[in-house]
């Protein structure tokens, strides 16, 4: 433990981790001084634009490549993270605490400030050691990405700034892995946030009105838990599926009624869906559309969000970043896994608008502990990932 407590690495990842930058409330301006001042450290130029608002700086830290007019490489993290409930955290959740296992608690740990501490130890480490790099590496901090980047990423992406930065290819992150496998991100499901708008027959309470919110609402929530059964199934029957390779359909919130013996005019609810890269998404919504009209209408299916079909990174001979990325794993005698993210991650951004993106965060023989209580990473793993990303950013760079 007294080596770990020394290392200059793991003393920076712990001052990162102690800056609270937790959503909805919060500020980033500590978070960027803590960024520029690594930055400075480095001799590294760099920029802070606010595409999504004052409140929402991104900093990018460029290490100019000797071939600046190739495209460019993009490491991405975001430094804002999901609460925390102190009560249920046996450390404080920002005070980077690390037990005699090595295990640094943090708010952040996982997800994701070690992934952006270690691009940097990485750069550090090649430059100290005299490395030229072919492509220019930009570093990019986001905010906002655990509210699904809106103001972060997604603003990012349109503006100038972003276009002059001249991507070819984006890491971000993954998730940690508990046996020995590195789990590789090359897609993501579609999320939508559906809501049914039911309307029906109202009246007292003890008769029998036909055409019900809540008789409509019984029909159309059957079919949708039909398809969600049809779904579970597939996993459990299938050994090569993971949660990223079905849809995902689940009720997160219901409203209406007045009181407790009028039958509502009105009822609202709410689905969380995650489309997979097999769905056609118009016919899906048909298929909504159409179980709410069996139900004699009156339902008004609205999007509070709906993404498109995103097509996934290719991960063959065809892109030269997956070959120069997975060629670190080969010669390494790593093994890897291939997945579609199963949540959202600013990546989409990336590959909605053409850049090949990965997700991946070095973290395998770990627990998998983002956005629970005593969310940790072992010192051990945090700087195995720096030699990891050492030789992924040279591969990439000069790809």
């Amino acid at each position: 433990m007294s080596n770990w407590e020394q290392n200059e690495e793991i003393q920076i990842f712990r001052e990162y981790l102690r800056i609270p930058t937790v959503q909805p409330e919060n500020s980033y301006e500590p978070c960027v001084a803590f960024i520029i001042k690594q930055a400075e450290n480095l001799g590294l130029p760099y920029k802070v634009d606010r595409p999504g608002g004052p409140d929402k700086p991104i900093v990018v830290i460029t290490w100019q490549g000797t071939n600046p007019e190739l495209p460019s490489i993009m490491l991405n993290s975001h430094m804002d993270v999901v609460a925390v409930f102190p009560e249920s955290w046996t450390h404080p959740p920002f005070g980077a605490e690390m037990d005699s296992d090595g295990r640094i608690f943090a708010r952040g740990a996982q997800d994701m400030k070690c992934v952006g501490m270690q691009y940097l130890a990485a750069i550090r480490a090649l430059k100290n050691a005299g490395v030229k790099l072919k492509r220019t590496i930009h570093i990019s901090f986001v905010p906002d990405e655990e509210f699904g980047g809106k103001l972060g990423m997604d603003k990012f992406v349109s503006s100038d700034v972003f276009k002059n930065l001249n991507i070819g290819f984006s890491l971000d992150e993954g998730i940690a892995s508990p046996d020995e496998v590195f789990s590789i991100f090359y897609a993501e499901r579609s999320t939508w946030h559906v809501h049914l708008k039911i309307s029906g027959t109202t009246g007292h309470g003890s008769l029998l009105h036909e055409n019900t919110a809540g008789c409509k609402l019984n029909y159309v929530l059957g079919k949708l838990m039909d398809r969600r059964q049809e779904e579970v199934d597939r996993l459990k029957n299938n050994p090569n599926l993971t949660i990223g390779d079905v849809m995902t359909i689940n009720l997160t919130k219901i409203n209406g009624g007045v009181q407790s013996n009028v039958v509502p005019s009105l009822i609202v609810a709410v689905f969380d869906i995650r489309v997979p890269l097999n769905v056609d998404h118009d016919e899906f919504v048909k298929m909504i559309k159409n179980w709410c009209e069996e139900t004699g209408g009156g339902i008004e299916v609205f999007f509070e969000f709906r993404e498109p079909k995103i097509e996934a990174t290719k991960i063959d001979s065809s892109n030269i970043f997956w070959t120069a990325f997975k060629s670190v794993f080969d010669e390494l005698d790593l093994k890897t896994r291939e997945l579609v993210f199963p949540g959202a991650t600013d990546s989409r951004l990336l590959r909605n608008i053409g850049i090949p993106a990965l997700g991946f965060s070095p973290m395998n023989f770990t627990t998998v502990t983002l956005h629970a209580n005593d969310e940790y990473l072992k010192a051990e793993t945090y700087l195995n990932g720096i030699e990891l990303y050492k030789k992924l950013v040279l591969k990439l760079a000069n790809a």
